[in-house]
């Protein structure tokens, strides 16, 4: 057909139309109210759990700090024992009873074990082996020239060791044992058959062992852990430990055992009331030595996996936290002891805490928020929707006529004027199409309105089906019709106006059940080229003309030239 360029649109305006939809318009505004309100309340939930976090850590700091100052308070004195033995190993009291010590040890140092004591109301006995027994061991010697000076400092150690008996938080044993062979202890040795055998296992203990010049070469406190905590965490000890030198010579090793049961009251007594956490010690070896879990439950267990984690995330720092399933775990590091403090929460415990009750709290507002928002969006929606529905079918009426389906007349000058500007400003062909439908009065007169209803309802859709997709059709008249062409010649317009005219005449329309009649139609064309006239009410002027000479000259047919003045239609 001639020329097949196409007057479209603007974008814009087909963008607007495509996506400026009511509904998507409504959707898209409650996504952002939803999103909107997941982000912030997923704001305050972050908040929640840095405050949460903080919390545990201040808690755990507390209790940290109570049992670190006990410890500190029995390293203290260790280290207090240690310089005094040291300062009288350097210069002893004349003392006649201490020299009395260094000549009863001369006679009794031969004997298998032997015991030396002075008022046991103010001191403590020393307990010793023979020189046979150090003379055995290569790690024992009584050959230091200082060896009488040991004994009368061991001798005021276990005046110091009375004097503090009755100290807060006093370990349950401080020991000095001397590689010389012999001890002095806080724990008297009932039976003296039992001395050999104490100081065996005195010195075979790791803690007296680790003092060595080898495994110590810093010379400073040492802490180590009872193997009993394996067995009973009741019985079970920790002891701290410090090597004592003189004039570069290793004297024996000082130290002190701390009940763990009594760690576990400090633990105990330091935790909050209110706080439902749980409270674990554990060793540098990462083992266990208590926790505040109730006499009778097993208390948190942790598994190789979570064990393994937790000890990587520890040797990063002295203090943080960890998040195991539904356990939430803070550490720290003690300051005083080689070991840490761990505090457990479950899930349930936090949720019956502070933080807990508020979480939930904010979880039902949040729940409820978007319960009444998806309500409230699908009551919106379904208004918009209807309106727009009712919108749509009020524009359709105002624009559509209601029986052929096809422009009003309003909506096709309307549209024509739009497309006649285009193709004039753009240089291009534009014809107009005039259809009367013949002796259309009879149809009416013969078969009522209703048949010619539906004439003229079957006669529209032929019209719509045989034009293209930018062309526009409409009624004009009472069985008048129009088609405007944009971008088709007058030759291409005549070929659409005939096969309209075939259409008509070649289809039988049922009118009544049993009876059909056939419809022919009289056209006139009439294209802007003809006279570079683009104005739609001439083009149809001059079409309408035409199409009176189309049925002056015997209907039925398509009149694209002009030629004799039509008579009028009667």
């Amino acid at each position: 057909m001639g020329q097949d360029k196409v007057v479209k649109s603007p974008p814009r305006l087909a963008f607007v139309k495509t996506w400026f939809v009511p509904s998507r318009v409504v959707n898209l505004c409650f996504v952002i109210v939803l999103v909107c309100s997941t982000v912030l309340t997923w704001r305050e939930v972050i908040v929640m759990k840095g405050a949460y976090v903080v919390s545990q850590r201040n808690a755990l700091d507390n209790v940290a700090n109570v049992l670190d100052r006990q410890m500190q308070v029995g390293i203290d004195r260790l280290l207090f024992f240690r310089n005094g033995m040291q300062s009288a190993v350097q210069t002893p009291l004349a003392f006649d009873v201490l020299r009395n010590i260094q000549a009863e040890f001369e006679q009794e140092r031969i004997l298998p074990y032997w015991q030396i004591g002075l008022d046991n109301r103010r001191t403590l006995p020393l307990y010793g082996v023979s020189d046979y027994f150090v003379g055995q061991s290569a790690s024992l010697s009584r050959d230091n020239p200082l060896l009488h000076n040991e004994l009368t400092a061991a001798m005021e150690l276990g005046y110091l060791f009375r004097f503090s008996s009755s100290a807060t938080m006093f370990p349950r044993r401080a020991l000095y044992v001397s590689r010389a062979g012999f001890f002095i202890s806080t724990l008297p040795v009932g039976n003296n058959n039992e001395i050999v055998q104490h100081y065996y296992q005195y010195l075979t203990s790791p803690w007296f062992t680790g003092q060595s010049e080898r495994e110590n070469k810093l010379r400073g406190v040492r802490w180590f852990s009872d193997e009993a905590h394996e067995v009973s965490l009741a019985d079970s000890m920790v002891t701290a430990s410090v090597p004592l030198d003189y004039q570069n010579y290793w004297y024996g090793v000082l130290s002190m055992s701390f009940p763990v049961s009594s760690m576990k009251a400090l633990l105990t007594e330091a935790r909050q009331s209110q706080d439902k956490g749980e409270y674990q010690l554990y060793d540098a070896q990462f083992a266990l030595l208590t926790t505040t879990a109730e006499h009778g439950t097993a208390g948190q267990q942790f598994s190789s996996e979570e064990r393994a984690q937790l000890k990587r995330e520890m040797a990063k720092d002295t203090a943080g936290g960890l998040r195991l399933g539904t356990r939430f775990v803070s550490w720290e590091k003690l300051k005083h002891f080689e070991g840490s403090v761990l505090r457990i929460q479950t899930l349930r415990e936090g949720l019956r805490g502070d933080f807990g009750s508020i979480s939930i709290a904010l979880a039902l507002l949040w729940l409820l928020f978007t319960t009444m928002l998806l309500l409230s969006w699908g009551v919106i929606r379904r208004m918009v929707s209807n309106m727009f529905q009712l919108q749509h079918t009020l524009q359709w009426q105002a624009w559509y006529d209601p029986l052929t389906r096809l422009n009003n007349r309003g909506a096709l000058f309307e549209r024509a004027r739009t497309l006649t500007n285009e193709c004039a400003a753009q240089n291009l062909p534009l014809s107009v199409i005039q259809i009367d439908l013949d002796h259309f009065k009879r149809v009416n007169d013969r078969f009522g309105h209703q048949a010619g209803d539906l004439v003229l309802s079957y006669a529209a859709g032929l019209i719509g089906k045989s034009i293209r997709e930018q062309d526009v059709a409409g009624r004009v008249g009472g069985e008048e019709f129009c088609v405007l062409l944009p971008g088709a010649t007058l030759a291409d317009a005549t070929a659409v106006a005939e096969k309209i005219r075939q259409r008509i005449s070649g289809k039988e329309i049922f009118v009544q059940k049993s009876k059909t009649i056939r419809v022919t139609a009289s056209l006139g064309v009439c294209s802007a080229q003809e006279s570079g006239n683009y104005d739609f009410e001439h083009l149809q002027s001059v079409a309408d003309s035409r199409l009176y000479q189309a049925k002056n000259n015997g209907r039925n047919q398509v009149c694209a030239e002009d030629g004799v003045s039509p008579l009028p239609n009667t």
